[in-house]
């Protein structure tokens, strides 16, 4: 019964009355490992053994990395951004799995209290910044503003465009100082989405996952994207470049995302050809996360 399921099985009702139809039949036709996004450049996900081999060989590249950081006095800041369900929270928990969470921290903020809310804007992130021999992996970050709050209008239009002002100068300043800034945007399909957000709802380990956010956010699709573009257009620039990986497949989404970390730094022993191994079809610049 919907009574049982989180917003009494919002997600589902969505599915069933609101999704387009295309959307829908995507979901329920669709197996298990299947793409459903027909531009997608590949059918199925990565065979799991192949995932694994790959993943165990890039988790030694990445202890080598964070000994390197920490040897070197090196400051290394990644932001995860992307769509609700596009897997940041994964790619974020194999990039850490063997790190040394003195040495890696995530932060994951919560909305802002009534004092940060008359702060300057930027203000709640500087304290997370890593000082030298740290990592800092932010699950969202300052980039809320660009897209969350334009789409539910947490922030007015005047907010809005003096972040997008202040923000080449608050990046370069970051990269001046000697942090290496690398910026992840996970892009996902919208029937993708969808299925991840029911696998949420029918799961009792997952539900905690959904919000409210979440669940406005799926007839949202058009407003973010157009929040999403606007934010590219203003941010991707030669000092802090995107970085966008198509996150159908989970498998070779987390993969992409360690490559591209490491790829970034000159550490003590880095394999090369295995670092620099990522498919461009799925992995490049801001031209990826809408495909034509």
């Amino acid at each position: 019964m919907t009574s049982d399921l989180p917003f009494d099985g919002a997600v589902s009702r969505y599915l069933a009355a609101e999704a387009p139809e295309e959307v829908r039949l995507a979901v329920e036709e669709g197996k298990k490992r299947d793409i459903l996004d027909d531009s997608y450049p590949y059918e199925r996900w990565l065979k799991k053994p192949d995932y694994e081999d790959e993943l165990d060989r890039l988790q030694i590249e990445l202890a080598k990395c964070q000994r390197w950081v920490q040897d070197s006095g090196a400051r290394l800041v990644v932001i995860f951004e992307g769509r609700d369900g596009a897997g940041k929270g994964g790619a974020i928990r194999r990039m850490t799995m063997n790190l040394n969470p003195r040495v890696a921290r995530v932060v994951a903020l919560s909305k802002p209290s009534e004092r940060e809310r008359s702060q300057w804007y930027f203000q709640r992130y500087v304290p997370h910044l890593p000082a030298a021999g740290e990592i800092t992996l932010f699950d969202r970050s300052w980039y809320n503003r660009g897209v969350i709050e334009q789409v539910f209008g947490f922030c007015t239009p005047e907010e809005r465009a003096r972040f997008f002002a202040q923000l080449p100068g608050f990046e370069s300043t970051l990269v001046s100082e000697g942090i290496v800034l690398v910026k992840l945007w996970l892009n996902v399909g919208r029937a993708e989405q969808l299925r991840r957000m029911l696998a949420r709802e029918s799961d009792p380990l997952k539900q905690w996952k959904l919000s409210a956010i979440d669940i406005q956010g799926l007839a949202r699709w058009d407003d973010y994207s157009n929040a999403i573009e606007q934010t590219f257009r203003r941010s991707h620039t030669p000092v802090a470049p995107w970085t966008v990986i198509r996150a159908d497949d989970k498998y070779r989404a987390r993969l992409a995302v360690i490559r591209a970390v490491l790829g970034v730094l000159d550490y003590t022993g880095k394999d090369e050809t295995l670092v620099d191994g990522n498919d461009p079809a799925i992995c490049g610049g801001p031209e990826l996360w809408r495909p034509a």
